[in-house]
């Protein structure tokens, strides 16, 4: 059954809330809306909850992406062998996760968080990497990855996808953190291309909820959220032009640091 979208308008404004801060750190936002909607639908299953999730990651991807586009920020060649790599897992993370209880989903979302978390709080070589990157990449040029490297982001790529998927979070905080550290991009450009990246997995996970029948019962919460997310999308890309990618990575890692104890504290007690 779907959902009448009147009675969830006010979730407009955190729809925007979470499309601006996901543009702005390439995230999606959807780390930050999967335990906004954990906590304001306690009863909701965890298949409901990630479909929504992934139908608003979707379109602030895809309000992003175009902003980003317009600015020549996307390393498309990186782009698209993440999305073709990235397919499989999302399929098979979006059908994971009837197999899991909401405590349990809950336990290993929050995990994952602060882990991510704490290696970008405590990576030794977080400063100099960021330069190595910003430093290799002006020397090398946008799309100019060499075989190995394009395994390896395969690879990873596609881990990522169930778990993005899985999760419904999009896996903008696992892709951001790889782009930078392990393929060496600067972060404004690995934001942009996260952001690419993002809009085919979202997409994949979200058409496998569709196709399965678990998205109908939250349209009326994805519509509302989406609506926001759009518009916040493109306020986040504009407004990264204008902070310096070492405050994005610091503002990554407090989000998820924040979330993850909130989500570890609602499973464990």
């Amino acid at each position: 059954m779907h959902e009448d979208i009147l009675p969830f308008l006010w979730l407009i404004p955190m729809g925007f809330f979470t499309g601006a801060y996901g543009a702005l750190i390439g995230a999606g936002g959807g780390f930050i809306l999967v335990p906004a909607l954990l906590i304001l639908f306690p009863n909701e299953a965890p298949e409901i909850v990630t479909s929504i999730s992934l139908t608003v990651v979707f379109f602030n991807a895809l309000s992003g992406t175009i902003a980003y586009a317009r600015s020549q920020r996307i390393d498309y060649k990186i782009g698209v062998i993440f999305s073709l790599a990235t397919m499989p897992g999302a399929v098979l993370g979006a059908l994971a996760t009837t197999a899991v209880s909401r405590e349990r989903f809950n336990l290993l979302f929050g995990v994952l968080l602060l882990a991510i978390a704490a290696v970008l709080v405590i990576s030794p070589g977080k400063k100099s990497a960021t330069r190595i990157a910003q430093t290799s990449y002006r020397s090398s040029g946008i799309g100019s990855l060499d075989f190995a490297t394009s395994v390896i982001g395969a690879l990873v790529s596609t881990a990522f996808g169930f778990l993005s998927s899985f999760l419904g979070i999009g896996g903008g905080i696992l892709y951001v953190p790889a782009l930078v550290y392990l393929l060496r991009v600067p972060v404004h450009v690995a934001t942009a291309t996260s952001l690419f990246v993002l809009m085919i997995t979202a997409f994949t996970g979200g058409a496998t909820h569709f196709v399965t029948g678990l998205f109908h019962a939250g349209t009326g919460r994805a519509v509302a959220l989406s609506i926001g997310a759009v518009v916040g999308a493109q306020a986040g890309a504009v407004l990264s032009q204008k902070i310096h990618g070492e405050w994005i990575i610091r503002s990554l890692a407090l989000a998820l640091g924040l979330v993850s104890i909130r989500l570890l504290s609602q499973s464990l007690w």
